[in-house]
């Protein structure tokens, strides 16, 4: 069934069946890890109608059957996932692992890396985080060594974050937690500043590559050993085996001696890796 042949106008009282809500569920827990519970149905409901708009697809039923019954998925996939993923993120969230970089890891790593510094914000979302690691350590690591260097590997699953990032332009209310002295050396107002926007300085943007990767893939394609990896508050999404094998991996993708920060709200406890915590939420490869 082509999408031209559909009905277009949606009506505000079609409702996502519980048939058509356990396939969704089903589909995002395989291809993202996601956990929906029933309790989500009406917020996928409002995700998704979006998409019915794009897609010109009038109800539920269509558009289910467009993706199982029609091959839909060849085409729909990145961007249903998109609709369904949470991208919360803030600059300098959970500060206290920021401390922590700065007076303890940083110092313990520089003992032993020469030249540049590897590291990895997974899950990014649009870019908060990676940026506010940029921050932090063209600070520390140009007060300690001009020679030191480092790089910023930044991934999410959802295109749409990551373009974002990638502009590194954002509400002027956003960057309310950058410290002062950061925010005027690396955040630019914006020429017109009715538009309230600002944009990250082009040095720090530089120093952060963007990609897309899913974290339930079997390996994930990082080049070199990461000396540090941030992976904070996606791990609430999954349930315990798939944050057993996301941990795992990211184990695999640091060095020995490596740092791994998780969120706050978030436990790598009884999962058997091969990691010891050293603070909250924050463990060192083994």
């Amino acid at each position: 069934m082509s999408l031209a042949a559909r009905q277009v106008s949606q009506s505000p009282d079609d409702r996502l069946s519980r048939r058509n809500f356990d396939r969704l569920a089903k589909y995002i827990y395989k291809y993202s890890g996601i956990k929906m519970p029933v309790t989500k149905a009406t917020m996928l409901e409002g995700r998704l109608r979006k998409r019915l708009r794009v897609c010109n697809i009038a109800t539920f039923d269509d558009y289910c059957d467009y993706l199982f019954d029609h091959n839909g998925l060849e085409r729909e996939a990145i961007l249903l996932i998109d609709a369904v993923t949470t991208n919360k993120t803030d600059f300098f969230r959970e500060p206290k692992h920021f401390e922590y970089l700065i007076d303890t890891a940083l110092p313990d790593l520089l003992r032993d890396v020469p030249g540049k510094l590897r590291v990895w914000s997974a899950a990014c979302s649009i870019g908060a985080e990676p940026y506010t690691l940029a921050m932090v350590l063209s600070e520390a690591l140009g007060s300690r060594d001009p020679n030191l260097d480092y790089q910023i590997i930044a991934t999410d699953l959802s295109t749409e974050v990551l373009e974002t990032a990638r502009k590194a332009i954002y509400p002027v209310g956003m960057v309310d937690p950058v410290p002062h002295h950061l925010r005027r050396k690396y955040v630019l107002d914006h020429v017109d500043r009715d538009r309230g926007e600002v944009r990250i300085d082009v040095s720090l943007r530089r120093k952060v590559g963007f990609g897309r990767l899913n974290l339930m893939d079997e390996a994930y394609p990082v080049r070199d050993l990461q000396h540090i990896i941030f992976c904070r508050n996606v791990l609430i999404y999954f349930d315990k085996p798939t944050q057993k094998h996301v941990l795992s991996n990211l184990c695999d993708c640091l060095i020995p001696g490596g740092y791994l920060f998780i969120g706050h709200s978030e436990s790598a406890t009884g999962l058997d890796l091969p990691i010891k915590q050293v603070a909250n939420t924050i463990f060192k490869r083994i």
